[in-house]
This record gives structure tokens, sequence and C-alpha cells, in this order.
């Protein structure tokens, strides 16, 4: 599906229906849509950041007033009216060249900065951890830095789609840990919001950095281009509870922390391999966003049991991971690749229909193969 073009003429849904101003009015009068506190702390950075080359949203400017005062505009799509979801993250756009970056505070007496920058130094295309533009020292508070990086939206944000979309995407992220733990780093909060993918390529006319599904003026919907033949890279972000190694030094760590609160040895008392919890969580992603969506993503079963052992000694290393997969894949023929994913609680008529789309579809590649 194509990416609708922008028009300069507002649509109808702007503006507000008769009725609703004085309720908006109000709403603003009474600060519904003024910048909450933890949303001070950049608008006070907004200088600086700007003198550095990147450019927040008009909300975040000093002394910003809402755009729609004194208009029959609705707050709710006016762009300046969105409010952050993580207040530790920030979007913004880089003035050279207009590209989206974000741009994260943490403290930077932590292992976080010094595992981020180890490897955004290393080039090698096995690396799929996130890559860091600069650090920037906080102006205001010591204690902590500014990590400048792309923008990169939430791995499955659009829904996966195809099979070889949860192919591709378990590729990725089985070479992306191997690469880690090649290089004794345990990443120790393995799940689906720390792995996040560059999807400018499904988005070439861009998408607002938080209202996703909008175009970037928020004014009109957006939909993305298929996965499919597009080069879409995964990343692991979030380096904030990893773990760097010595070579030769045990891998044991302490503390019930992650996202993953399946995983079972976590413990602040006995010590636990902190590389074996990276498995059992990936296995747990897999899990998650294939195999108890989907039907037909079987042949994910039997690595992600392998994965999610109970027993630590029992689950695979990720190299080891990553060559049980790769045996797996070799098995699997290339139109299944294009195959779509089936949710399992899909109404029988909806099966019918989406079936015969998808046979109407293969039957297209096939046509298109022998004339070209």
């Amino acid at each position: 599906m194509s990416t609708p073009v922008q028009r300069k003429r507002l649509p109808n849904h702007a503006f507000l229906r008769e009725g609703t101003a004085e309720r908006y009015s109000k709403l603003t009068e009474d600060g519904f849509y003024d910048l909450m506190e933890k949303e001070l702390f950049w608008q006070a950075r907004y200088r600086y950041l700007r003198d550095h080359g990147y450019l927040l949203r008009p909300r975040y400017s000093p002394g910003w007033k809402p755009s729609w005062i004194g208009t029959n505009l609705d707050p709710t799509f006016c762009e300046d009216s969105i409010k952050l979801l993580h207040y530790q993250v920030v979007d913004a756009t880089r003035v050279s060249d207009r590209e989206m970056v974000a741009i994260k505070t943490f403290f930077r007496d932590g292992q976080e900065l010094h595992i981020a920058q180890f490897f955004a130094s290393i080039d090698n295309p096995q690396n799929h951890c996130v890559r860091i533009h600069e650090i920037l020292p906080d102006p205001e508070e010591p204690e902590l830095a500014l990590m400048v990086m792309p923008y990169l939206r939430p791995c499955n944000n659009p829904e996966f789609a195809t099979v070889g979309d949860a192919i591709e995407f378990v590729d990725q992220t089985l070479e992306g840990l191997m690469f880690m733990h090649k290089l004794r780093v345990a990443h120790r909060d393995v799940a689906i919001p720390n792995i996040m993918m560059d999807a400018r390529k499904l988005y070439p006319t861009g998408h607002h950095p938080i209202r996703l599904n909008y175009t970037p003026d928020t004014l009109y919907p957006v939909s993305a281009l298929p996965r499919a033949g597009r080069d879409v890279r995964y990343f692991y972000i979030d380096f904030g509870l990893s773990a760097q190694f010595p070579e030769g030094a045990p891998t044991l760590v302490l503390g019930d922390v992650g996202r993953d609160a399946d995983v079972p040895e976590l413990s602040d008392h006995v010590p636990y391999d902190a590389f074996k919890v990276d498995i059992f969580s990936l296995g747990n992603v897999y899990s998650k966003l294939f195999t108890q969506k989907f039907e037909n993503v079987e042949f994910l079963h039997s690595l992600i049991e392998l994965m999610k052992q109970a027993q630590p000694n029992q689950r695979p290393t990720a190299e080891e991971a990553l060559l049980e997969w790769k045996k797996i894949r070799a098995t699997l023929a290339d139109s299944l690749l294009r195959w779509r994913l089936v949710l399992k609680n899909e109404a029988p008529i909806e099966r019918v229909v989406n079936d015969t789309v998808a046979v109407a579809w293969e039957g297209i590649y096939h046509l298109r193969k022998f004339v070209g």
C-alpha cells in the first residue's frame, strides 16, 4: 500500500465540531495540555541541543504557547499538543540532514555509556546494537549525559505480515545476540520493547515520532510499505542493565531485574548465568511475537522450546542456538516466506478471504517472474 501524499489543506477532522470549542478551551485553560514536569527537563535543554545541531519539536521551545489558542482547530490534531510517552528519551531532528534522532538522558557513571560506545565503535554486519551518533555532557546536571542515537521504531509496529518477516527477525536477533555474547557482553534485559527497527524504508515520506501511524504533521493516517525486500534492520537498545565480563571470567550475576519476569532463575541472592538469561528471554520474545499469535510458524516451536528450558545449563549458547536455527531455516521452502502469517483467532470467513488474496498474490509473483 502506498503512503498518502501530504496535502496543504487541513482535513475537516482537524477543526472543532460545533459545541466542543468551549470544552477544549476549558481543558487548555485548566492546564490539560501543559508540559508535564518531566517534559520541562527537555524544554530546559532546547537551546543547548539546538546549538549542537538537534531541534526538538515546537512543544519544547522556550516560552511555548499552544498553537490552537484563538483558532477553531482541534488540539488533538495540533502537533504541539502531543506529549512524550517515555520521558527518558526525546525525539529530535538533526538540522544538518533533517533526519530524526532519539536523545536519551542517562547517568554517565554506569555501564550503559561504556557498553553503548563499545558496540558503536565496531563496524560489523553482525552487530545489531544501536549506533551512537554522539554523547553530549548534560548542560544542567554534571552526573548526566545525553546520548544521541538514530530514531528507531518498535520492532512490531507495524505488525509482522508474512512468514518471511518472522524469519528475518529471528535471523537478525539471534545473530545480534551471538555477536554480543562473543564479545563477552550480556544484555540482561532482552524484551520486545528493547528490540527496535530502522523503518525509514517502510515510511519513505516519514511518520510522526509519537503518533506513529500518522504523517509528521499528525493530520493524515499513514500506512507502511511491506517489509519484504526492503532491508529492514533490527537493533538491540538500552544497555542500562548490561554487563561485560573479562575473557575467561565467570558470567555470573545477581539481581531480579529486567522486563522478562518469566525467567525462572532470577535472584537477588543466588548467582546465575547472565548469558543463559538472554537466551531464555529471546526465546520468550519469539514466543510472544509469533507462536502465541500465529498458526503457521510451527517451525519455531523446537527452537523456542530449546531456548526456554527451565534449567539454564540445558539451554544452548547463542552460537549453538543460531546454528540450530540455520538447520531449521534450511528446511523451509522459499514459497513459505511469502505466505501471510495466519492469526490463531482469525474467523473462518476472514481466513477464506485472506487465503484467497494470498493465493492471488502468489500467482502474480510467479507470473511476474515468468514474464520478467
